[in-house]
């Protein structure tokens, strides 16, 4: 998943990489525009910006590390299907084509 991988465009991005750029603006977009609850970007943010563990992150926002796994898988299913549905109108980062949106 590319959130995973988040650190790493950004040093590619340091860099220079031009793909790495377009890709954190993708991913940044795919957020804004997957109707995340506040606890959805909240996590997201601690954990894959902040790069916080899923148990840090968990105790900043005031819940287990189980409930805060919980939330992000359903924020990255949520970000996915704007992926998902990039990819069937030829939009985004996969196929080279521009973001509606």
């Amino acid at each position: 998943m590319l959130l995973a991988d988040y650190q790493k465009f950004v040093s590619r991005k340091r860099c220079g990489d031009y793909d790495a750029a377009t890709i954190l603006i993708d991913i940044h977009k795919a957020i804004e525009l997957a109707n995340l609850t506040d606890r959805q970007r909240q996590a997201i943010e601690l954990v894959y910006f902040g790069e916080l563990t899923q148990a840090e992150a968990g105790e900043r926002i005031g819940i287990a590390q189980n409930t805060l796994s919980e939330t992000l898988d359903r924020a990255a299913e949520k970000i996915a299907d704007v992926y998902y549905y990039w990819a069937s109108h030829n939009e985004g980062y996969t196929s080279g084509g521009r973001i509606n949106g």
